[in-house]
């Protein structure tokens, strides 16, 4: 990898990292499988998401902390960060870029991808 590309890659995954851990610097969408296991487990599952932290070369292939599957309270859950422009038309031109780039983390039951 260039240096650059590993820059992007870092801040990208730092960025992630905000949105996931935090919910800053973009939006957090749920799937009707998530809403439908209840206030408590949802709440469960977005919390196990904002600690997860097991990231390995075959679940993050690309260092950028966007993606995994976790097991929260028996439930198989899946995480995804997509990378949009600002008006969420289309794919962001550069996701390493807050000010070009709305982050959504789509948070599903494995089953629902």
């Amino acid at each position: 990898m260039t240096d650059k590309s590993n820059q992007d890659s870092t801040r990208i995954c730092a960025l992630n990292d905000e949105l996931r851990r935090f919910g800053l610097g973009g939006r957090i969408m749920i799937t009707s499988g998530i809403e439908a296991l209840g206030t408590e487990d949802v709440a469960h599952v977005l919390a196990a998401v904002a600690d997860f932290d097991a990231f390995t070369d075959d679940n993050d292939p690309y260092d950028e902390q966007d993606c995994a599957i976790l097991t929260v309270d028996s439930h198989r859950v899946m995480f995804k960060i997509d990378y949009y422009d600002r008006d969420l038309a289309y794919h962001s031109p550069d996701p390493s870029d807050p000010t070009v780039t709305e982050r959504v983390m789509t948070v599903m039951l494995a089953s629902e991808y």
